[in-house]
């Protein structure tokens, strides 16, 4: 059953925008919006001003019409209230000197949706969530600084938000900042501009807790990366708690060796794609928390055609969730194809090329597809290639000795060697046969 609560729905409103819009947008825009009544009929909302309704009736108007109460007209029905503004107090004849207003660095912006208690715990993101509750639970005292890396929408954002809700729960006394590598890098502009540098080294190096999202960023910004490393271990030295998140691992970041090894001075840890149950389980704990009624089975055809990320997952689950309220429609296996026709596509009749192999194993398993033509024997590249040379000799009708040119020139027995190893091991690794089941399933897309 779809919940009626107004309330609910527009919680649910602002939880799906806030995987679409940036964070900026959203505290910006959506924020300062505020429900002040409702019912079953309408809803109605305070916002700042007249910009902020415009705004949301402009870019958001199908979405609302989706979560919220409709009139007949297929307007959302919704009654815009605008905040009464503060009178403001007369200005003394002769202003006293006064600090300059406080930049945008300090303030604590976090995620309430990204919570501990609603991350999905599976085997591929155990380890990692538990060492960021480590972190949350005893800050300084267990991993620091503590490195999360792992794909494009994988929960490394909801790890580090979740770190900060619970240490400013937990340890009130601390001083803690979150903040992206690119409000970083704009708030070092503007105080340069501003000729206030110092202002902002004191407050960065007078925290207890730096939470650091996308350090990725940081590469190829020499100078912005020299701050950020003075800030680091300026904090490292006294001590203080440091978390930091990436697409890659510190070594494969094009920063400099005196940055790499600062970040591997703690814990490296790997967000990985969530397994199959897992899979289900996100879906079903979203769907609950939106009030959809989702058939396991419904949950199951989902999480077998969209594996690739969390935030794929949730995306579709909405889109789901507001056909059915739209349409009056239990959730279905024919309802989801319906709605998601361009991410279930059937297999496609163009021919599998051993370069599309390489790029999407290099994809899975995170590393670059060059690793796979060189000649490294590091273990986080010989499983990968022999992974794609499986592949190769599975799919592909070719004589061994031309797939196996594709791998750095390496030999048919090569080739023959790694399938024969691999055809073992999936038998008695179950990460591993999902992971080469992920893979075929991208390449038949």
């Amino acid at each position: 059953m779809l919940t009626s609560n107004p309330q609910e729905l527009w919680s649910q409103f602002l939880e799906c925008l806030s995987e679409r819009c940036s964070a900026t947008e959203f505290e910006n825009w959506l924020a300062p919006i505020k429900v002040i009544a409702s019912s079953l009929e309408e809803i109605t909302l305070e916002v700042p001003n007249i910009f902020v309704c415009e705004y949301l009736m402009d870019n958001y108007k199908k979405e609302l019409a989706s979560f919220l109460p409709v009139r007949v007209s297929g307007e959302p029905a919704i009654v815009f209230v605008i905040a009464e503004s503060k009178r403001k107090a007369p200005l003394p004849s002769k202003p006293p000197l006064i600090e300059p207003a406080p930049s945008s660095s300090s303030e604590l912006k976090l995620n309430p949706f990204y919570l501990f208690s609603n991350f999905i715990e599976g085997p591929e993101n155990q380890f990692v969530k538990s060492a960021a509750m480590g972190v949350a639970n005893r800050p300084s005292r267990t991993y620091n600084p503590l490195f999360i890396h792992g794909g494009v929408g994988l929960g490394k954002t909801h790890l580090l938000h979740a770190i900060g809700h619970h240490i400013k729960n937990h340890h009130k006394k601390l001083k803690i900042q979150c903040i992206t590598t690119e409000a970083f890098i704009n708030d070092l502009v503007d105080n340069l501009r501003n000729k206030s540098v110092d202002r902002m080294k004191n407050f960065y190096r007078s925290l207890d807790i730096l939470l650091v999202d996308d350090i990725q960023f940081l590469q190829n910004r020499l100078n912005f990366e020299e701050e950020f490393c003075n800030t680091f271990e300026s904090l490292i030295n006294q001590n203080k708690q440091i978390v930091i998140t990436s697409d890659k691992p510190p070594g494969q970041l094009k920063l400099s060796e005196r940055m790499i090894g600062r970040m591997e001075w703690g814990l490296v840890a790997h967000l990985g794609v969530p397994d199959f149950e897992t899979r289900v389980a996100i879906l079903q704990h979203k769907a609950e928390q939106k009030g959809l009624k989702l058939p396991q089975k419904v949950a199951f055809f989902i999480a077998e055609h969209i594996f690739n990320n969390v935030r794929q997952l949730e995306g579709a689950l909405n889109r789901l969730t507001a056909y059915c309220r739209l349409m009056g429609l239990e959730a279905s296996e024919e309802v989801v194809e319906k709605t998601m026709g361009e991410l279930f596509q059937g297999p496609s009749s163009k021919k599998i090329s051993v370069e599309n192999i390489i790029k999407s194993v290099a994809t899975l398993f995170e590393i670059r597809a060059s690793d796979l033509r060189g000649s490294s024997r590091t273990k986080s590249v010989a499983l990968p290639r022999q992974v794609a040379m499986y592949l190769a000799k599975e799919l592909i009708n070719e004589p061994l000795k031309n797939l196996a040119a594709f791998f750095g020139g390496k030999t048919h027995s090569t080739l023959l060697h790694a399938w024969k190893k691999i055809s073992d091991q999936v038998e008695k690794d179950e990460k591993l046969k999902r992971q080469i089941q992920m893979a075929r399933r991208n390449l038949e897309a």
